[in-house]
């Protein structure tokens, strides 16, 4: 964790959450996110708002600053004020590619335990800071696909997402084989997630690995897989 919580930002981010919030949608917002967690009612579009007044109130100068904004807003019991926690850590790449927060973004992994929460740590922050890191990080990541929380293995996978033309085949390709075997329903969709993602860039290779390795792979990932070849 990082230092004291910044000057009057909970103030600001939950009146600012408040005023927005509309009751009624709680009840479906944790339904459909399966928990008990409590939200305002904020969806995405009118949450960008309070994004705003926090970057304009809370610009980092250093990774103490963001450490500490990123923290604070992650500490907060509502979903929306992680969700935000999230959103202000993406929206400044010097700081995600710093390998100092690489702690901080896995606890978060750990900590969040649900996609809506992973998904975006993975591909956005772990997998920005690997891209801009290959050698230093390729062990964090081989060790990622072995560990024993499922949300960290499946950030093994999501954090190649986005990468394009840099994308790591064979390291892309052993992870898949390795995790194939599980029953894990996050870590099959994230396989054909990822496989499918990647076909945009390389249809063909991607062809070629599924159909070689379609007797490894479950339906889900299959079909996830091959839903644009």
């Amino acid at each position: 964790m990082s230092g004291r919580s910044p000057p009057g930002l909970v103030k600001l981010v939950q009146s600012e959450l408040r005023a927005r919030a509309d009751p009624d949608r709680v009840e479906p917002m944790q339904r459909y996110m399966k928990t008990t967690m409590p939200f305002y009612g904020v969806q995405a579009t009118p949450r960008k708002d309070v994004l705003r007044a926090v970057k304009a109130a809370y610009r980092p100068t250093d990774i103490e600053q963001y450490g500490a904004v990123v923290d604070t807003l992650w500490a907060l019991p509502h979903r929306e004020e992680k969700y935000l926690a999230l959103d202000y850590a993406t929206a400044y790449k010097k700081f995600v590619i710093d390998r100092a927060n690489l702690p901080r973004f896995e606890r978060m992994v750990r900590e969040g335990g649900w996609w809506d929460f992973v998904d975006l740590i993975a591909a956005r922050l772990i997998g920005r800071m690997w891209a801009a890191h290959r050698a230093a990080l390729n062990p964090v990541i081989d060790a990622y696909v072995a560990d024993e929380d499922m949300w960290i293995r499946r950030t093994s996978l999501l954090a190649h997402l986005g990468h394009k033309q840099d994308t790591d085949e064979e390291r892309l390709y052993a992870t898949i084989l390795q995790l194939a075997p599980e029953k894990e329903f996050f870590i099959r969709k994230a396989i054909g997630w990822v496989l499918r993602e990647y076909s945009k860039t390389r249809p063909e290779r991607v062809r070629a690995f599924v159909d070689k390795n379609a007797s490894s792979l479950s339906g889900l990932s299959l079909r996830e897989a091959r839903k644009y070849l």
